[in-house]
């Protein structure tokens, strides 16, 4: 990590007072209480410092050991609290100047850009050597999502992606209850969310509109086809559009899933199936917006066995105001997960129901005494609000010597999940021949060649093209 010349000469003459054999010093022998010695700082560098991206680095900076270096983002607008926050920050409107001039004075890099840029910005920070924080979900496509779990394992770096209920005391609590058995053997997941909160089924505008001078619209297209600017994608839009975004599942799936991914072990599917909302331009004739996500879906995943489960685990995700039957178990009246999003896990012996994080977790029925276990596992300090700062010190131990509650050896598996489910819901929107043939269909999954193995139109989806000069370049 970088030092500047003042504290490293500091450093050498109190290390001359202990003579040449003394290679660790006390903190106090640094500079008194409080201070921070400058191999307990992390030099971060984020790319998209607005909306998400502003309370990420902010966050970081709070750990009290997260210097922000630099800030990058393609719109000056959308950076502006940022660049006010941080005025020692360098600024970068395009990441590969920032990593090309820069990289030898980054330890970090944060991303949190829309998803279609995911996978670029991290993957070279990564092959650079530098630790990395993604938003979720952590990729746009299944390869993608594979590469950067491959990718962190090979140089060795500290990765978290940007799910904070994975540091949450409520799936260490559930994971709890789950090994001591208090549910049984697990029979089914159920995760769902009122989300979409923005449009989707949608046709893409016809009116093109003049590009605000603050953005720098091919910088924000980046792996993207070329379009044209069109009005109120930017900031949150263009979650609906499968060409940017991944939808309500790739929103908050990476949440909603992350509990039950975890606590039993799952990795890859082996099959999944879907079926979506329909979009109607009138009340006679239903539309066709292959462009869009569907307005509302509901995705069946099933998982192989693992060493906590008796047998496949079929894990069911609903978005769009779809919500599985309420459990017998819960009260008329009692809130069903948060009301528009949930967890429930059903085992042969008992359920239990959590709130998006996998927050307030609650055995069914609720009015019911149990004798709980004693805390197992290690909670994080400051709970899912203490998800940032773990990644900061994770940083600052290096690779290996702090566990981390989303690192990709989990993210990336739980991230290919949610979007093998998108490949599903993809087909079964798929129009060919003026049909719709992947609809109904269960999709078989190939999990070493990454294909599906009956339906190949969908295979599309697995690794898209990209834009020329924006290629995603890594050999699996």
């Amino acid at each position: 990590m970088e030092k500047n010349n003042s504290s490293r000469r500091d450093f050498l003459k109190k290390a001359a007072l202990f003579g040449a054999g003394v290679t660790i010093l006390p903190r106090h022998v640094l500079g008194g209480v409080g201070f921070t010695a400058p191999s307990d700082m992390l030099n971060v560098a984020s790319v998209g410092v607005g909306g998400m991206g502003g309370s990420d680095v902010s966050r970081f900076a709070a750990s009290g050991k997260a210097n922000i270096a630099y800030l990058c983002d393609v719109d000056t607008r959308r950076a502006a609290d940022s660049v006010k926050k941080f005025p020692k920050a360098k600024f970068y409107k395009d990441f590969r100047d920032m990593l090309d001039k820069e990289h030898k004075h980054i330890d970090a890099v944060s991303v949190s850009t829309p998803d279609h840029q995911h996978a670029i910005v991290a993957l070279a920070a990564m092959q650079l050597g530098k630790h990395v924080y993604v938003q979720k979900p952590l990729a746009h496509d299944v390869w993608e999502a594979r590469v950067l779990t491959q990718a962190a394992k090979k140089y060795k770096v500290v990765t978290q992606m940007g799910n904070q209920g994975a540091s949450g005391d409520g799936v260490r609590q559930m994971r709890e209850w789950v090994d001591a058995g208090m549910i049984g053997d697990l029979k089914e997941i159920f995760c769902w969310t009122d989300r979409p909160v923005w449009p989707q089924g949608i046709q893409w505008p016809t009116q093109q509109a003049p590009v605000p001078q603050e953005l720098d619209w091919d910088l924000w297209l980046g792996t993207a086809p070329k379009k044209d600017y069109v009005e109120k994608l930017i900031p949150f839009n263009w979650r609906g559009w499968w060409d940017y975004g991944t939808g309500a599942l790739g929103d908050m799936g990476c949440h909603n899933m992350e509990a039950p991914f975890s606590i039993y072990g799952l990795q890859y599917v082996k099959d999944v199936q879907a079926t979506v909302g329909s979009v109607y331009v009138d009340e006679f004739k239903r539309g066709y917006f292959p462009e869009s996500c569907p307005p509302s879906s509901y995705a069946v995943m099933t998982f192989p066995k693992t060493d906590k489960t008796a047998g496949d685990v079929k894990l069911h995700w609903m978005d769009g105001g779809i919500q599985p039957p309420r459990p017998d178990e819960l009260g008329p009246n009692e809130a069903f997960g948060d009301g528009g999003n949930g967890i429930l896990f059903i085992g042969t012996k008992g359920k239990i129901l959590a709130d998006t994080y996998a927050a307030n977790p609650r055995l069914l029925p609720t009015t019911a005494s149990y004798t709980t276990p004693k805390q197992k596992y290690a909670r994080v300090k400051g709970g899912a609000d203490g998800h940032w700062a773990q990644w900061v010190e994770g940083c600052i131990a290096g690779y290996g010597n702090m566990q981390m509650s989303s690192p990709f050896e989990i993210a990336g598996p739980l991230t290919e999940a949610l979007l093998m489910a998108n490949l599903a819901i993809r087909g079964s929107d798929l129009k060919v021949d003026n049909k719709y043939p992947g609809r109904n269909l269960r999709l078989l999954w190939d999990n070493n060649n990454m294909r599906v193995t009956n339906f190949d139109e969908v295979n599309q989806f697995v690794k898209r093209n990209y834009r020329p000069g924006w290629e995603v370049n890594y050999t699996i």
